[in-house]
């Protein structure tokens, strides 16, 4: 179930919120955590059992830690057990398959027959709930955080549906207080709605109209140059809509709730450099690795060799994280190598000098290449679309036919219009309009008829899919 669907907005949400609000605040962490694990299971109830695994095992681990009595060994022990259990659980469903396969081709090239494959479903959001339940744990054997008062209470941090499939990855010491007092005020919720309405318009409006562009472009292989940047631009702006617009939805929801979550996008495609683009993309991940992988690998504490060997783990990581295949771990160590020479550079070099709206172009059109890597089957498909980026096709070829016929195609002005508005929201639109929608009455019925239109879009299009439900 996703937020952009019928069966969300029409039947889950409504019904949800009413038997949220129609119970004592005693009863609602037990009923969210019941709804969220109904939200969890609608596609596969099996997944159930793993987030409910995960969760009673990482409980005892914080029981443990949490004990007076516990030694130093024991709470080693309560620690190591939590984040290999989890890392487990994760390294099985999301990498298995993807090591099989790399076994069977290192067989092939000496000459033996393949081994058996064992077919493996990916449990949606996985890589969110067994960061967030095991930091968690971490937290607490660092004295970080303290242990969640009853269990009911840590289910419900661990499953809260707004953020579970998706993130924001949210800390427990972040939500704490939350999950024992959140008196719901109407001012709230208002501003839920509005978040909520603004992430339904980006996602349904502008994502999914992206996607159409780039669905055509990147999946026809040898381009025009002109067509092959066309749709990489627009494949840059869809998964920044898309997932942005999807953090506004869980953000909203959340407040709907009466919780707070943290913000996991601030206008990213403005940052000067790929440094600070991570500080301001998936900011919810780029902490979580900051803090659980590149600080215990050691961090800037020991000297500048280990500190970019630490930065390049940690984005190399980083891309396997988003997903078992070689374009990813490409994708993480192209970032990786890009930090190194950002940081090696230093502040008074040419790169970092250049004007600051061609630093801005710069740090964009390296982050929308590098996003090629995403749908590509694999690094061959994506090397192709490097290609048309740079060589394109030309008049002799036999593809230019199909080519100029792409090209009708994607300029329509409908395409075209959504790509520039895209451009004008990402670099000029006020990074606080959600603040100022809820200050002013002429913006909120300007929201409210964007979210109107967002439905009527919803139940038209033919294809409504969430990118990062992948991962």
């Amino acid at each position: 179930m996703v937020f952009s669907s019928q069966v969300f907005l029409f039947y889950f949400l409504p019904l949800a919120l009413l038997g949220y609000y129609a119970l004592p605040q005693r009863a609602r962490n037990a009923y969210f955590t019941l709804i969220s694990y109904a939200f969890y299971g609608w596609a596969n109830p099996w997944f159930v059992l793993l987030m409910l695994g995960s969760t009673v095992l990482d409980w005892f681990c914080g029981v443990v830690l949490d004990s007076p009595k516990a030694s130093a060994r024991s709470r080693k022990g309560a620690v190591t057990t939590s984040v290999v259990a989890n890392l487990s659980l994760l390294g099985f469903f999301k990498y298995f398959m993807f090591g099989q396969e790399n076994v069977n081709r290192l067989v092939e090239i000496f000459g033996a027959d393949s081994l058996p494959t064992l077919e493996i479903l990916l449990p949606v959001g996985i890589s969110f709930y067994t960061f967030q339940s095991m930091s968690y744990t971490i937290d607490l054997y660092r004295g970080k955080a303290k242990r969640a008062e009853s269990f009911i209470d840590f289910a419900c941090y661990v499953s809260m549906f707004p953020q579970l499939v998706a993130g924001p990855i949210v800390r427990y010491s972040e939500i704490a207080t939350q999950l024992k007092d959140r008196p719901q005020r109407g001012e709230l919720f208002r501003g839920g709605t509005i978040y909520f309405m603004v992430g339904l318009a980006k996602k349904v409006l502008l994502a999914n109209s992206l996607g159409e562009i780039s669905d055509l472009v990147l999946t026809t292989g040898p381009t025009p140059a002109h067509v092959a940047w066309f749709g990489t631009c627009a494949h840059a702006f869809q998964y920044y809509f898309d997932f942005s617009g999807y953090s506004d939805m869980a953000i909203g929801l959340g407040m709907m709730f009466g919780f707070t979550l943290p913000v996991n996008f601030r206008a990213p495609y403005r940052s000067l450099n790929m440094t600070e683009m991570w500080t301001r993309w998936h900011i919810s991940l780029s902490g979580w690795l900051r803090d659980y992988l590149y600080i215990p690998l050691g961090g800037n504490r020991h000297g500048k060799l280990l500190t970019y060997r630490n930065l390049f783990l940690t984005m190399l990581l980083g891309g396997l994280w988003h997903g078992a295949e070689w374009t990813f771990l490409v994708w993480g160590a192209c970032h990786g190598l890009l930090l190194l020479y950002e940081r090696m550079s230093g502040d008074n070099s040419l790169y970092a000098r250049l004007p600051r709206p061609l630093c801005r172009l710069r740090s964009f059109l390296t982050f929308a290449i590098l996003f090629l890597l995403f749908p590509a089957a694999d690094l061959e498909a994506a090397w192709t679309m490097f290609l048309s980026l740079f060589i394109g096709v030309s008049a002799s070829d036999g593809s230019a036919a199909a080519g100029a016929v792409l090209a009708g195609r994607v300029y329509q002005p409908l395409y075209v219009g959504v790509v520039l508005l895209s451009v004008a929201i990402t670099w000029w639109a006020p990074m606080n309009y959600i603040e100022r929608v809820r200050s002013s009455a002429p913006l909120t019925a300007l929201t409210l008829v964007l979210f109107l239109c967002s439905i009527v879009a919803m139940l038209s299009q033919a294809s409504n899919p969430f990118l990062y439900f992948r991962f």
